[in-house]
């Protein structure tokens, strides 16, 4: 059903690829990747937030971030972003995967909200990639035990 995931964030060097390797760790056998919409591209993860993924069990060292593209959202089953606006920006791309494209944290918080943005911790404080880094666990394990 959901075979591949494309996980979005905006610069593909914090959260996306943190989120994929998270969701990685608990779906094997799924095809799972990530791109930015503003990717600094070739770069790799950004190291707080690789720190925080290699103590917990992930290998992002070959991470290279990279561009979305409208052939990268037409070939997921299921994309993955950590924000409206990125939604509403991949919907922007190809208008056709908005149906397939949901929040990364939409399982988070009360079942009467709409779950949680995953904010952007790039060039801030350790404490705010911490905080990233939770929400990201705790999301993937929503989807996990969703598409598990």
């Amino acid at each position: 059903m959901f075979d591949t995931i494309l996980v979005v964030c905006a610069g593909n060097i914090c959260r996306s690829p943190v989120g994929a390797a998270l969701l990685r760790q608990r779906l094997p056998g799924k095809r799972i990747y990530s791109a930015g919409l503003g990717a600094l591209v070739g770069d790799g993860v950004e190291p707080t937030a690789r720190e925080l993924a290699e103590a917990d069990g992930l290998d992002v060292s070959d991470h290279q971030a990279r561009q979305l593209t409208v052939d990268m959202l037409q070939h997921a089953d299921l994309i993955l972003v950590m924000s409206e606006g990125q939604r509403r920006a991949v919907g922007e791309l190809s208008p056709t995967a908005m149906g397939k494209t949901m929040c990364f944290g939409c399982w988070l918080g009360a079942p009467d909200q709409q779950g949680e943005f995953i904010p952007d911790p790039y060039r801030k404080s350790r404490e705010a990639f911490e905080h990233v880094h939770h929400l990201l666990k705790s999301a993937a394990e929503s989807w996990a035990s969703r598409l598990g």
